[in-house]
């Protein structure tokens, strides 16, 4: 949905099709060493690694956990287990991948101005979804990918779906597009430096993404027109800081039909709207 979504379509869309993109453009973390403790406790610090990996990729499977941590895939199943028995992290029913689970983001967002800025924007958001009748969210940029860090979702037979706290494709969504195109040229090389995954026949290649996010920057908003799922288009405008500085995006999502190009200008007028009244509550 362009904005990364998933539809909630009886017929024609996978509502969990998104959510088992697997970002292979993501940045990959270095586990860095430093002096430890004298006194280490072994599964603990695997434990934590397997969070650290999983805050720069949206996807862990156990044969990799095992190969970065340098133990037996048993032992690396048993961590992740364990994590997911706390909510730490939740597995993919299909895929059997690892992802960042309730528990954690809880956590980030408590210790961040992300649940202050969770916390401003839902009551904008929640009109705007009523007053649009689609379902809309909050977005912010981490490494190549972006965060669901808030949304409401449409109440209608076919809507997009809300994933609040899913890791996704940047380049693939419309708030992610936006987002990037804040970014140097020499800064999007290397973020994707193995170039772009397709999704649908309409994802961008990188030479097409950096052209368009000339025009994005320009014109002050982003459109996703079925890049990350057939089927569904988006909308996304920039949300601002008090010295004028990008620090989020505000999108609506919505199967194609009900998002024709006549409509843009509509939805960039109601989000842009819902975006200053965001700002004007984070500066007071």
């Amino acid at each position: 949905m362009g904005d990364s979504l998933t539809a909630r379509s009886p017929t024609t869309v996978d509502p969990d099709r998104l959510s088992q993109i697997d970002d292979e453009t993501s940045t990959t973390m270095t586990l860095e060493r430093t002096p430890g403790p004298r006194h280490p406790v072994g599964a603990v610090d695997h434990a934590l690694q397997l969070l650290l990996l999983l805050r720069d990729s949206p996807d862990l499977r156990v044969t990799e956990a095992a190969r970065r941590l340098g133990v037996a895939a048993s032992t690396a199943h048993r961590i992740l287990s364990t994590l997911e028995h706390r909510g730490f992290v939740t597995q993919d029913r299909i895929t059997r991948a690892y992802r960042v689970g309730p528990e954690l983001i809880e956590l980030g967002f408590s210790s961040t101005r992300a649940i202050d800025l969770r916390e401003v924007s839902e009551p904008h958001l929640a009109r705007l979804t009523a007053q649009l009748g689609e379902t809309v969210n909050l977005l912010v940029l981490q490494g190549a990918s972006v965060r669901f860090v808030a949304g409401f979702e449409a109440d209608q037979r076919v809507r997009t779906h809300v994933l609040t706290g899913t890791l996704l494709p940047a380049y693939a969504t419309s708030g992610g597009k936006l987002l990037l195109a804040e970014l140097p040229k020499e800064t999007l090389r290397e973020l994707y430096p193995r170039g772009l995954r397709r999704f649908t026949p309409r994802t961008r290649t990188f030479t097409q993404l950096l052209d368009e996010l000339a025009v994005i920057l320009m014109r002050g908003y982003a459109v996703n027109q079925e890049e990350s799922v057939s089927g569904l288009s988006a909308v996304a405008v920039p949300l601002r800081d008090r010295g004028g500085a990008t620090i989020a995006a505000v999108a609506m999502s919505a199967p194609s039909p009900r998002l024709p190009a006549r409509r843009v200008r509509e939805m960039v007028i109601a989000l842009r709207g819902c975006a200053a009244g965001i700002r004007s509550d984070l500066t007071r």
